[in-house]
């Protein structure tokens, strides 16, 4: 159906698992299986990091320029191939196409962002201040690096972390989403046709991730290992990472508070809600988990939010005019569907959806909640799914304290006209993103990241780069 490597791909070679085991990879809309893809192991990891360690010093000692061609060559190779890719995205997530082309076009501007910055790596040259010698910094590639990412935007999340990688001169291993590895391996042959060497970038597919990334933990090779995925699951690999002090960035998970208050623009805020709610179909760790309307509005609010939910289209993502694809798997519909009815009982008032349809697929309809109590399970964990929860408040200060309730901490949103509210709301909420009369805040140019339980250190904007950089010091003496 679509041709797309579905191998190991180390050190320049395509091969199958050493076992030679695979997994089958689901059309979420059917729950038909579409690829069978190989089950690395951890010996394929290793091979894969000896790859990455063997390419480290060539790639690190090539000339800025020459790392930026090539990614700027990849960015104009997947931009020309985006009805390919989103075809991949679409099949393997279950996202409509429209999304699926957003997304190829989003995770492009990783590979032209990075690419541009590649040139601008720089250290800085000054005198102590007792003016006996001169500090020289240098920034180096931290190192070989394990890149895991996940299932929700495939292509995207791969190319935020293999851009400023590349650009900063470390090379990697990639661990691509069980559930989502298509539009990765497409991205590695794109990278192979355009000529990044052999052992730069590696790919290593696996239904065992504990194992591979456990076997690459405990190895001294590694320097670096970026994450983006749930919370548990990044504590798991901090605690990993400490044996060997390996950098790490994670970006974990998060529980957005989505706060309007009652002079902000109706329209806007609808239209915002819809955005960072319904987006990838509320799969997405920035989607709005909690929606805070201030009395005044709330009434309005939320007529005007039920009557663009009850119109949307829930369907295949192959077909036209579909608003809402399938989510990802039976497992995570469940649980989606478990939160919605402990919600239910715990008091809140389903407006819309909240019935687990029949199959074939994964599908939840967009279901809406009202009168959510802060107590219910679907107020305190990510949602991560197409479920718009809506309580009311009274005060700023209640509005505050609501949003920054939580142990988590990624981005938050914020409707006003007030722009003395909107820094005074901002500067308090406790977020690492604050999205403000907008649904949306990422962006290859921002720093991506968040706070407390949601992660450490930054992806995107000038900040991503560094996380894949080491300042080297030198001490000059100045006579």
């Amino acid at each position: 159906m679509m041709n797309v490597p579905t191998d190991c791909y180390i050190g320049g070679r395509w091969q199958p698992a050493a076992d030679g085991a695979t997994f089958t990879v689901l059309d979420p809309a059917t729950g038909a299986g579409i690829a069978e893809v190989a089950d690395g192991t951890a010996a394929d990891g290793l091979q894969a990091l000896t790859a990455a360690s063997g390419a480290a010093p060539r790639w690190a000692g090539t000339p800025a320029r020459e790392r930026a061609d090539l990614l700027a060559a990849a960015y104009r190779e997947v931009v020309a191939r985006t009805e390919e890719f989103a075809a991949v995205i679409t099949a393997e997530m279950g996202k409509p196409l429209a999304e699926s082309r957003g997304e190829v076009h989003y995770a492009a501007q990783f590979l032209r962002w990075f690419a541009e910055q590649t040139v601008r790596i720089s250290g800085e040259v000054r005198t102590t201040p007792e003016a006996d010698a001169r500090i020289l910094t240098l920034q180096q590639p931290v190192g070989p690096s394990l890149l895991i990412a996940p299932w929700n935007f495939p292509l995207a999340m791969i190319t935020r972390k293999i851009g400023p990688a590349l650009a900063a001169g470390c090379t990697v291993v990639v661990k691509p989403a069980e559930e989502a590895p298509l539009a990765a391996l497409l991205l590695t042959r794109v990278l192979h046709d355009v000529g990044v060497a052999p052992g730069v970038v590696n790919v290593v597919p696996t239904g065992r991730p504990a194992d591979l990334s456990s076997a690459l933990l405990a190895d001294t090779r590694l320097r670096k290992v970026s994450f983006t995925g749930s919370t548990p699951v990044g504590r798991i690999l901090l605690a990993g990472a400490a044996a060997n002090v390996v950098r790490t960035s994670m970006e974990l998970g998060g529980n957005s508070a989505f706060v309007v208050f009652d002079d902000a623009d109706l329209d806007s805020a609808v239209d915002g809600v819809m955005l960072a709610k319904f987006r990838n179909g509320g799969q997405s760790c920035v989607a709005a988990n909690r929606i805070l309307v201030q009395d005044g509005i709330a009434e309005a609010f939320t007529d005007r939010v039920l009557q663009r939910v009850r119109a949307m289209r829930t369907g295949p993502g192959t077909e036209p005019g579909v608003d809402l694809g399938p989510m990802i798997n039976a497992r995570q519909r469940q649980r989606v569907h478990r939160l919605v009815t402990d919600a239910i009982d715990d008091g809140a008032r389903a407006r819309c959806g909240a019935e687990l349809p029949q199959g074939p697929g994964f599908f939840y309809p967009p279901t809406v909640l009202t009168d959510v109590p802060a107590g219910s399970r679907i107020a305190r964990e990510e949602i991560f799914g197409p479920v718009l929860a809506i309580s009311t408040f009274d005060t700023e200060e209640q509005a505050v304290a609501a949003s920054n309730d939580t142990e988590y901490g990624l981005v938050d949103y914020l409707f006003t006209n007030d722009l003395r509210r909107t820094f005074r709301v901002a500067e308090t909420l406790q977020a690492g993103m604050i999205g403000i009369n907008r649904g949306l805040v990422s962006n290859a140019a921002a720093p991506f990241g968040g706070v407390k339980q949601s992660g450490l250190g930054r992806e995107g904007g000038f900040e991503g780069i560094r996380e894949y950089l080491e300042v080297k010091y030198l001490a000059l003496d100045k006579g």
